[in-house]
């Protein structure tokens, strides 16, 4: 996911402060010191000492803490929800749904550390076991635009399967993860398991990377940033989970509900005001049915509420910073030094004037497979409609890009649906509905989109090593 964004940082001189800015109003929420490398490295230290004493703490034990602290995070709801809301400029819905995630997750993974089960492999002479080893310390960088679920799915399995956690939020919304980290101790998880950094991806993520002692990194980011961590976790061989872009299709047939389907589109591609890597901002009709549909989702968009984040009745709030509006607005209204130009917008919703990073809600009509638009990762409220003749071609469009997150497939006939989501190269597909993330299945990405699966029973996977030991029965 793209996070183009500003940020605003001053230096003093025993620290590095940076204002936290309320994307809906341009105002200075609060302002927080940024750690260095001096303090990453001591949190690292810390997590390895304290490493070997969560290890020995009993399943059942651990199990307790991580319930307590899913306990605490749900007490916290609403203190979590506005906190994200002034921070991130999430929708209040929006932001009662994410702390709520991370209630799901730390209760899902409450269960594994009791059923992080090895196996007993028939071998003649002996008997041969196996165990699920925990990594170490772990580190999790966290994205701007989901800053609570992210944080939840990389700590909750971490921390179950006995490792400890070092996790930095995104300069721009580290608010509600500096929350998460207090409350983890309020919960009774041991100073130095679970610790919350907030700084410079340069700096601080940067050391994750090549700290010798930190086992793994989970990333969520975008593709490019992904590549350069991958090259440098080579140096030590040291494990990667990464949740890149995406470019998503919603794939709408001629046999299609299109009533649904029309009504439906909007929020695929306008939750989070765009900035989600799961975002359906490709849309495929039949050709047959391209203006009935059309018609139905010009009428679905003129519903969209897009306005103060705090308030019920809204859908969709600001972008995240004013760098991120005009990212937005260069691939609608042509970007000088990506030598393109304007595209055709079918129509478009409204915004509101004045102070917040605000861009309507709008829809375009490509020229071709190769516009920029249709192409790339716009991460705002952008999305492209295109026609599509048969079964084949739907696949083929749909394949026609570097990314594999996510999609939609709306259709009437089980068959096709069965072949369509087969043939479509992405990690998470939805049949008539706009569905991506569920706590209890694994999520993740094919090519661009990114390596290995959070969520889920997979994700523990992620998070330990397999042991094998051979004990000779016949000496």
């Amino acid at each position: 996911m793209s996070t183009t964004t500003t940020t605003t940082t001053t230096t003093h001189a025993d620290a590095v402060r940076h204002d936290v800015i309320n994307p809906a109003t341009e105002q200075v929420v609060t302002t927080i010191d940024l750690v260095g490398v001096e303090e990453t490295d001591a949190a690292v230290a810390r997590a390895v000492e304290v490493g070997p004493a969560w290890r020995a703490v009993s399943p059942a034990d651990r199990a307790m803490l991580l319930r307590r602290f899913a306990d605490a995070v749900e007490a916290a709801t609403d203190d979590l929800a506005a906190l994200e809301v002034t921070n991130s400029g999430h929708t209040i819905g929006n932001a009662r749904w994410e702390v709520g995630n991370v209630v799901n997750v730390l209760r899902y993974y409450s269960a594994a550390p009791e059923r992080l089960f090895g196996r007993q492999i028939p071998v003649a002479g002996g008997l041969d076991v196996t165990f699920k080893e925990p990594l170490g310390v772990v580190s999790v960088i966290v994205p701007w635009n989901f800053p609570m679920p992210i944080s939840g799915w990389g700590l909750a399995p971490a921390l179950a399967a006995g490792n400890t956690v070092v996790l930095k939020p995104a300069e721009l919304t580290p608010l509600t993860a500096i929350r998460l980290g207090e409350l983890a101790l309020d919960a009774g998880i041991p100073d130095g398991v679970f610790t919350v950094l907030p700084g410079k991806g340069s700096v601080v993520g940067e050391r994750f990377v090549t700290h010798p002692d930190v086992r793994k990194v989970c990333f969520t980011g975008s593709t490019p940033v992904g590549q350069g961590i991958m090259r440098k976790a080579a140096d030590q061989l040291k494990r990667v989970t990464l949740e890149l872009g995406g470019k998503s299709a919603n794939i709408v047939f001629a046999d299609a509900d299109l009533d649904a389907a029309a009504a439906s589109a909007p929020m695929s591609f306008l939750d989070n005001a765009g900035q989600d890597c799961c975002a359906r901002t490709r849309i495929l009709v039949q050709r047959s049915v391209f203006d009935a549909f059309m018609e139905r989702f010009e009428q679905a968009m003129s519903q969209v509420v897009v306005g103060d984040p705090g308030d019920e009745a809204t859908h969709m709030g600001p972008l995240i910073s004013a760098g991120q509006r005009e990212t937005v607005r260069g691939f609608v209204e042509g970007a000088a030094d990506a030598g393109d130009a304007p595209v055709d917008v079918a129509f478009r919703g409204a915004a509101p004037e004045g102070a917040g990073w605000w861009y309507p809600p709008t829809v375009v009509l490509p020229r071709s497979t190769q516009d920029r638009v249709w192409r790339e990762e716009v991460f705002g409220p952008v999305v492209s409609v295109m026609a599509f003749d048969d079964e084949a071609d739907a696949i083929a469009k749909a394949n026609d890009t570097a990314y594999g997150l996510s999609g939609s497939i709306w259709t009437g006939d089980v068959g096709r649906a069965i072949r369509v989501a087969r043939g479509v190269e992405a990690g998470n597909l939805s049949v008539n509905s706009h569905s991506s993330v569920r706590y209890s299945t694994p999520f993740g990405g094919f090519k661009a989109s990114g390596i290995g699966r959070e969520l889920g029973p997979d994700a523990l996977d992620a998070f330990t090593e397999v042991k094998n030991v051979f004990i000779n029965t016949e000496a």
